[in-house]
């Protein structure tokens, strides 16, 4: 399975490898307190409601390693 930042929040944060790469970029995403409603959405979809603190510049990077992981 590819991942990207397309790919349900939920199943991201569900794989080790992914997990590691959300946390690098976003410090503490996968224990956010509304993190759970966001689970079944794909993270570029979370990132319009994360009032700014997912940014265009984290989601390009996010999704560049996520790419990497083939």
């Amino acid at each position: 399975m590819s991942f990207s930042i397309e790919s349900k929040l939920g199943d991201l944060l569900d794989n080790e490898t992914t997990k590691a790469i959300l946390e690098k970029h976003m410090p503490g995403i996968s224990t956010h307190p509304q993190i759970g409603m966001g689970k079944g959405f794909a993270l570029s979809m979370v990132a319009k409601f994360s009032g700014g603190l997912i940014t265009e510049d984290i989601l390009a990077k996010v999704n560049e390693e996520l790419a990497a992981l083939g």
